[in-house]
C-alpha cells in the first residue's frame, strides 16, 4: 500500500474515532452534564437518544442524496460539523442549544461512515478492499477503548470544556489531514432507489431489522447509564469508572475478532448464544454489582459480548440484504440507532421509576424479545430453506 494511502486511511479512521467519541463520549460525562444543567439522568440521556434517533431517521435519505455530491466536500463538511459541535458542547450553558448540536452532527454521521468506507475501498484493488475497510472501522473499537474513557476522565478531573475540547481536536486533525491528503472526488451516479427498496419486501429481512433494533436497545438501555450504575450501585469513584470504560473498550476489540470468527462459522447459532450470554452478563451485574472486584470481572466479559452484539446484528442484516448491500448498511445504521434511542429512553425511564439498580432489567427485557424473534426467524426460514431444497 502506498504511504499516501496509509496516511489517508489513518485520517479516515481518525474521523470515525472522532464521531464515536462525539456520539458515545456523552456516556462518561452524563452525571456531570445532569449536574451542570440541573436535570435528571433520564433528561441528560436525551443527548444520546436524540443523536441516535437523528441518525436513524436521516441515514438512508441523506446518504442517498450525498451519493451525487463531491466525496471530498462531504467528508470535510461532516468532520468539520463534529469539530464545531464539540466546541459548542464545551461552552454552551443552554441545554436546548446542546440538543440542537446533537441533531446536526447526527445528520452527517451516516454520510461520513458510508463515504469513508467507500473511499477507503476505492484506494486498493477489490480483493484487498476488506483489509482497508477493517482498518478504517478500527476507529469504532478504538473510540470505545480510548475515546469514551478519556472523555470521562477529562470531564471528571479537569472540566467538561477539556472533555469536549478533546473531541473537537480529534475532528480538527482529521479535517486537516483529509483536506491535504484526499484528492478531489467528483460525484458518482446515484443508484436507483426503487431497485434498493425492493429488498424490504423480504419477510426475513423485516424480521431481522426488528431483531437488530432489539439487540441495540438491550445494549444501550444499560450501557448508556454505565457511569451512573457504577457510581450509584458499585460505588466506584471517577478514576475507577474511567478505568472500567477503558477495560470495556479494550475487551471489545478482542470480542470483535472472537464473535467475527464464530459468525463466519455459524451465524444463527452464534447469535443465539450471544443473546443468552448477554442476559447472563446482565444477571451477574444485577446480583454482583455491589462488589467492585466482581464488577470489574463482569465488565471484562461485558465488553467482549457488547462487541459481539455490534457485529452479529450487522452480519445477520447484510446476509439478508445481499442484493443491495449499500442500502442494507444504511438500514443497519437506521435500525441500530432506533434501538439506541429507544434503549436509552427505556433505561432512563427504569431509573426514574424504579431506581438505578433496576436498570439492568430493561436490558434483560429487550434481550428476551430479541431471543424470541430470533428463534422464530430460525424456525420459519430454516424450514422454508429446507423445503425449497
Amino acid at each position: 500500500m502506498k504511504k499516501s494511502h496509509a496516511v489517508l486511511i489513518f485520517c479516515l479512521a481518525l474521523g470515525i474515532f472522532g464521531i464515536i467519541t462525539t456520539e458515545m463520549g456523552m456516556i462518561g460525562v452524563l452525571p456531570q452534564l445532569a449536574q451542570k444543567f440541573g436535570i435528571s439522568p433520564a433528561q441528560a440521556g436525551l443527548l444520546i437518544s436524540v443523536f441516535a434517533l437523528t441518525v436513524a431517521v436521516a441515514g438512508p435519505f441523506v446518504t442517498l442524496f450525498a451519493s451525487g455530491l463531491n466525496r471530498k466536500t462531504i467528508l470535510l463538511v461532516s468532520v468539520l460539523m463534529f469539530a464545531v459541535s464539540n466546541a459548542v458542547y464545551a461552552y454552551t450553558t443552554n441545554f436546548e442549544v446542546m440538543l440542537l448540536f446533537r441533531i446536526l452532527p447526527g445528520i452527517f454521521h451516516p454520510v461520513f461512515f458510508s463515504i469513508a468506507l467507500a473511499t477507503a475501498a476505492g484506494l486498493v484493488p477489490p480483493e484487498k478492499s476488506g483489509q482497508v475497510v477493517t482498518r478504517v472501522m478500527a476507529g469504532v473499537t478504538v473510540g470505545f477503548a480510548f475515546g469514551i474513557p478519556l472523555t470521562a476522565y477529562l470531564g471528571a478531573y479537569f472540566s467538561l470544556e477539556a472533555a469536549f475540547g478533546f473531541g473537537a481536536l480529534v475532528s480538527a486533525v482529521s479535517f486537516f489531514g483529509l483536506a491535504v491528503g484526499l484528492p478531489n472526488a467528483p460525484s458518482t451516479r446515484r443508484k436507483s432507489a426503487g431497485s434498493q427498496l425492493g429488498i424490504l419486501r423480504l419477510p426475513q429481512l423485516r424480521l431481522t431489522l426488528l431483531i437488530v433494533l432489539l439487540i441495540f436497545a438491550a445494549m444501550s438501555s444499560v450501557y448508556s447509564y454505565f457511569a451512573e450504575y457504577l457510581r450509584d450501585i458499585t460505588h466506584m469513584n471517577e478514576t475507577w469508572i474511567s478505568a472500567m470504560l477503558m477495560v470495556f473498550g479494550i475487551t471489545m476489540i478482542a470480542g470483535n475478532f472472537l464473535f467475527g470468527f464464530f459468525l463466519n462459522k455459524s451465524p444463527m447459532r452464534t447469535a443465539t448464544v450471544l443473546l443468552l450470554v448477554y442476559a447472563a452478563v446482565y444477571a451477574a451485574a444485577y446480583y454482583g454489582g455491589a462488589s467492585i472486584g466482581l464488577m470489574a470481572v463482569i465488565i471484562f466479559v461485558w465488553g467482549a459480548v457488547h462487541a459481539g452484539g455490534l457485529i452479529i446484528g450487522q452480519g445477520l442484516l447484510i446476509r439478508d440484504a445481499s442484493a443491495a448491500p449499500e442500502f442494507g448498511n444504511s438500514l443497519f445504521l437506521s435500525f441500530s440507532n432506533i434501538g439506541i434511542a429507544a434503549g436509552t429512553w427505556i433505561g432512563g425511564w427504569f431509573i426514574s421509576a424504579w431506581g438505578t439498580h433496576q436498570l439492568v432489567l430493561s436490558g434483560v427485557l429487550a434481550l428476551s424479545f430479541a431471543f424470541v424473534l430470533l428463534i422464530l426467524r430460525i424456525s420459519i426460514f430454516s424450514s422454508s430453506s429446507r423445503q425449497s431444497n
